[in-house]
């Protein structure tokens, strides 16, 4: 049967191990990558289909756009019937102070309201069965087993104050942006919760989680330090219960994606199990508050 999945975060790292397994373990589908440029076009693996729809994920027009073009596409037969989105882009900055075109802060906007933005604007185009996938982050447990003292926890706040610039303290720090980001991770486990109690039964959204992988670019804005720990030092870590190869880490997300690992929808995937996510992130009240935050900020029911 032949489908469409729209991935972001398809070009390098993990993503782009896992868009490798999808189309060879999926000949029939056709995957759509939404990137900046023309990053990811050229994915193609054995000359499966693979196309590209250009997109800023910090820029909430642009992500609209993008949806759109997207929209348009499947509307004209020009792509084959929807069943999957992977949201896998994100971003580690190393302050809390980086504003967006649309007047938030650029890790809330593409790690949380870039992936709302598009589920919503996407949903009724949809054919079942279909599973959503949001890529997150063990850091939002806020403890050593799970961030080996590198990231702090989150901080949790209203949305309104975390969508905007200098809502940790000591804003223009590294430790201010690895909380943005934790706390980032959290938000997007609420949106899956939230996502699997209000989209159709017939489509599954689910959190996956790959673990701690070094070697990728997510520190690629940190010091120079920093960058060459991740790709040189810390990548040892792998043979050890605390960090995960790129190569394991994206074929356990193709397996989430292709349904290989069964998750029930809301759940959280733990590399390849399906596992229950921290305490703090079972909470009804914050997830509510988040979605009606969201939609406020992206606007996305004037296009649902």
């Amino acid at each position: 049967m032949r489908s469409t999945l729209v991935m972001t975060g398809a070009g390098r790292g993990i993503g782009r191990v896992a868009a490798e397994h999808i189309l060879r373990r999926a000949p029939l589908t056709h995957l759509l990558v939404v990137a900046r440029g023309s990053s990811g076009a050229g994915l193609a693996v054995g000359g499966h289909a693979v196309s590209h729809v250009a997109a800023d994920l910090g820029s909430l027009e642009s992500v609209r756009s993008a949806a759109l073009e997207i929209r348009r596409r499947l509307d004209d037969g020009e792509l084959p019937p929807l069943r999957g989105f992977v949201g896998n882009a994100g971003i580690q900055l190393t302050n809390a102070l980086t504003e967006g075109p649309d007047g938030f802060e650029s890790t809330f906007t593409v790690n949380v309201l870039a992936n709302h933005l598009l589920i919503r604007m996407l949903q009724t185009r949809f054919a079942a069965p279909a599973r959503i996938v949001i890529t997150v982050s063990d850091t939002h447990f806020g403890d050593f087993r799970h961030n080996l003292g590198m990231v702090p926890g989150p901080v949790w706040r209203s949305p309104d104050f975390l969508a905007r610039t200098g809502a940790f303290r000591r804003p223009g720090t590294t430790t201010a942006g690895r909380t943005a980001y934790s706390t980032s991770k959290l938000a997007a486990i609420y949106l899956v919760h939230e996502h699997a109690r209000r989209l159709p039964s017939w489509i599954d959204a689910v959190a996956y989680n790959p673990g701690f992988v070094p070697g990728t670019d997510l520190a690629r804005d940190a010091d120079a330090f920093s960058r060459f720990a991740m790709r040189r030092l810390l990548p040892a870590l792998t043979l050890t219960p605390f960090a995960i190869s790129r190569a394991a880490a994206g074929r356990h997300l193709a397996d989430v994606v292709l349904g290989t690992t069964e998750a029930p929808t809301g759940s959280y995937v733990d590399r390849d199990r399906v596992v229950r996510s921290s305490d703090e992130s079972y909470d009804p009240r914050r997830e509510a508050e988040l979605w009606d935050a969201a939609e406020r900020f992206t606007g996305a029911a004037a296009f649902v």
